[in-house]
């Protein structure tokens, strides 16, 4: 209940059991909850970062170190926690990777806003050095990245493996072939667009099943549909397949309106279902007639349709999801037909062959050989659930980075050199600030290390000492790539070492933090209408009420 007392007399402003967070109580809550939320996934950062397993209440068991879905799993309820998903979510849908990266930056830049507001700074003091700095920094990220195409093939396969390099899907060998799998479905599915290469990821399909080992990994030239023949009796290999996408039902459909057949005698119910088989049997005559040897249907085949479309020779496979007809579309150029009338001989595509095969106990349809897909599949194979759900979020991650790179055309060193040469010259450019947003500015700075210092960290370096170093190289003009060498324990040249990272995810990164971080400056009062006080967590690093638990 929140209360306002005017002239001796006590007006009731929220409802009983609402609560409130004001003024510097509410900012430190809220800054003690980002921090925490990004403590939680920074320990995963890095190929030498822990996984985390995440149980949820059914029992079903989480096993991964990607950002992005430690925290969609992890069912945060407070506000500010949501806002940090938010971040991920945004990171790894607009770039695919980096979500790790977003999320501890953000951590970071909360916590050093708390040692200023601690310091008498206010809010929008901070908040306007933060956007200065933001602005320098992306200004300084695009004069340090590099130029890339689609035809750098060895550039894009180390971009690839620093993404899947944090993974734990097993040996070196194996996130090799995945990385040449991710390359071969990118370079496959890339249109030109004028100068530029587009990559649209929605037509690289990822298919999963458990069984074999992860080495088993295949890439299709073509959609792997999780269907079966719809009948025993149709032909379960076709070669050089005449395809044809069919959305309208091969089936007697009910009429829209209510309406009523009245059979008197069993003479006219035979004629009734005579009509019936004709019917259906015109449907399949009609797709003979076309030449096509293999219908893919989005809705019902009808017992009858399914006996004279094996008796035709004819392979279909029914109730196929509307985005597998587009992928279908797209790997053997067939038109999608809502009308048999209109089925033609033109709007049929071509594989080389079209074969169910039992995979695991069940049956899928392998449509492959297409002449030039601009849609392709990935089969993902490993022991586990766990083991293929964790792979599927590598690939993902992999060509999300390549996407990014391609279409964006830039890329930057890795290993914390970006970061730790942004921080020298965002310093540099704070020096030249009066006013109390050089502290922010330098705050930020101090923020963009953390990505540097979690590495060294993960690698048991000492990260003090490492960012001494790192800041020592960096003045100097020739030391702009150095970076942690998590494998050498050392700090190292990133370029000679071939750590490279697209520069959109860097990009991508800053700008969600800092707008996330901004928002979250800005609230000065918390109401809660739920009848339960808002969460703090008892100060940085405190795990706040309604975050979940897990394990390092």
């Amino acid at each position: 209940m929140a209360e306002n007392n005017l002239g001796g007399q006590q007006y009731m402003v929220l409802p009983e059991g609402a609560s409130r967070l004001l003024g510097k109580e509410a900012q430190r809550t809220n800054i003690a909850v980002g921090y925490a939320v990004a403590s939680i996934v920074k320990t995963t950062l890095g190929p030498k970062g822990m996984d985390k397993m995440l149980v949820s209440e059914l029992g079903d068991i989480v096993i991964t170190n990607d950002g992005a879905t430690i925290l969609e799993e992890m069912n945060v309820e407070h506000p500010i926690a949501k806002i940090l998903v938010e971040v991920a979510k945004t990171q790894d849908k607009e770039v695919g990777d980096g979500t790790t990266s977003a999320v501890i930056m953000a951590g970071d830049l909360l916590r050093n806003a708390g040692s200023l507001l601690d310091q008498g700074i206010p809010p929008a003091a901070i908040i306007k050095g933060y956007d200065m700095a933001k602005e320098k920094a992306l200004s300084v990220l695009k004069s340090v990245s590099s130029n890339i195409s689609i035809a750098d093939h060895d550039k894009l396969e180390k971009i690839a493996r620093i993404s899947i390099g944090s993974k734990n899907i097993g040996s070196d060998t194996t996130k090799k072939n995945l990385v040449k799998l991710a390359i071969s479905a990118i370079e496959q599915v890339a249109e030109k667009q004028g100068d530029k290469a587009v990559v649209d990821k929605d037509f690289i399909k990822l298919e999963k099943k458990e069984g074999g080992s992860i080495d088993d990994t295949e890439f299709i030239n073509g959609v792997l549909v999780d269907k079966e023949m719809a009948h025993p009796g149709m032909p379960k290999s076709i070669k050089n397949a005449s395809i044809a996408l069919l959305d309208v039902a091969l089936e007697i459909e009910k009429t829209e309106t209510d309406a009523k057949i009245e059979i008197t005698s069993p003479e006219q119910m035979q004629a009734f279902l005579n009509q019936e088989e004709k019917m259906l049997k015109a449907m399949v005559e009609k797709i003979s007639k076309s030449k096509a040897n293999v219908v893919f249907v989005q809705k019902g085949i009808d017992d009858v349709a399914q006996h004279f479309l094996a008796k035709a020779g004819i392979s279909a496979i029914r109730r196929v999801k509307k985005s597998d007809m587009e992928k279908l579309s797209k790997a053997t150029g067939a038109r999608m037909v809502t009308s048999l009338d209109d089925l033609s001989k033109d709007d049929l595509g071509f594989a080389g062959l079209v074969e169910e095969r039992k995979i695991s106990g069940e049956q899928m349809i392998f449509v492959e050989k297409c002449k030039d897909p601009k849609s392709v599949t990935i089969f993902i194979r490993g022991g586990t659930k766990q083991a293929t759900d964790e792979v599927e979020r590598a690939i993902t991650d992999v060509i999300g980075a390549l996407t990014s790179t391609i279409e964006d055309g830039k890329y930057v060193t890795g290993g914390g050199s970006t970061e730790i040469e942004v921080a020298t010259k965002l310093r540099d450019a704070a020096t030249d600030i009066g006013g109390r947003e050089q502290l922010a500015m330098m705050s930020f700075a101090d923020a963009l290390e953390v990505i540097p210092k979690a590495l060294a960290e993960s690698a048991g370096m000492d990260p003090i000492d490492t960012l001494v170093q790192l800041r020592n190289k960096h003045k100097g003009s020739s030391g702009k790539a150095f970076g942690v060498d998590v494998y050498g324990n050392v700090i190292s040249d990133m370029d000679k070492l071939g750590v490279i990272e697209p520069l959109k995810v860097k990009v991508q990164a800053i700008t969600s933090a800092t707008e996330a971080t901004v928002s979250i400056l800005r609230i000065d009062d918390m109401i809660s209408s739920k009848g339960s006080r808002p969460q703090g967590g008892g100060g940085p690093g405190g795990m706040p009420q309604g975050m979940g638990g897990m394990e390092d």
